[in-house]
C-alpha cells in the first residue's frame, strides 16, 4: 500500500460539472475552498481543477470533455464528499448567506461530530462537519 510523506492527501474525490465554472465559484465563494490550480481549454472550458479545504483536495473539470473518465461518469449520479472544519456552525452561517441549499442543519450526531449537510449547484452532497478520522501511523 502507498501512503503520502505526509504533505499530501491520499485521495483525492474527483467530480464533473456540466458548469465547472459555477461549481469552482459555489465552492470557493460560499464552501470555503480555496482554488489550487484551474486548467482550462482554449473555449474556456475547465480541463481540470483542483480546490482545498483544510489539507484536503477536490478535483473537478467539465463534463462532456470526451475520455475514459467522462465516459465512466456519464451515468454514475451524483457524489457525495465529507469535509472536515473546524467551525460547523460557523461555516453553515457563510453557506446560507450564500443560498446553499442545506439539507440538514448542524446537527450533534450519536457518534460525537457535530455537521451540516448541503447539496451543490448540480446536485452532488457535501457534507461538513468536526468527525476527522484518526489513521495510525
Amino acid at each position: 500500500m502507498t501512503g503520502t510523506n505526509g504533505t499530501r492527501p491520499s485521495i483525492y474525490p474527483t467530480l464533473l460539472y456540466s458548469d465547472a465554472k459555477a461549481a469552482i465559484r459555489q465552492l470557493t465563494e460560499a464552501l470555503g475552498f480555496t482554488e489550487l490550480s484551474v486548467y482550462e481549454g482554449e473555449d474556456g472550458t475547465v480541463l481540470h481543477a483542483e480546490l482545498v479545504q483544510g489539507n484536503g483536495v477536490v478535483m473537478l473539470g467539465s463534463r462532456g470533455r470526451g475520455g475514459v473518465f467522462d465516459a465512466a461518469m456519464r451515468n454514475a449520479g451524483t457524489t457525495g464528499v465529507y469535509v472536515v472544519v473546524d467551525d460547523v456552525d460557523g461555516h453553515h452561517a457563510h453557506a446560507v448567506e450564500h443560498g446553499v441549499d442545506v439539507l440538514m442543519p448542524p446537527t450533534d450526531q450519536e457518534y460525537g461530530s457535530r455537521d451540516y449537510m448541503a447539496r451543490d449547484l448540480e446536485g452532488n452532497v457535501w457534507s461538513f462537519g468536526t468527525y476527522a478520522p484518526e489513521i495510525p501511523a
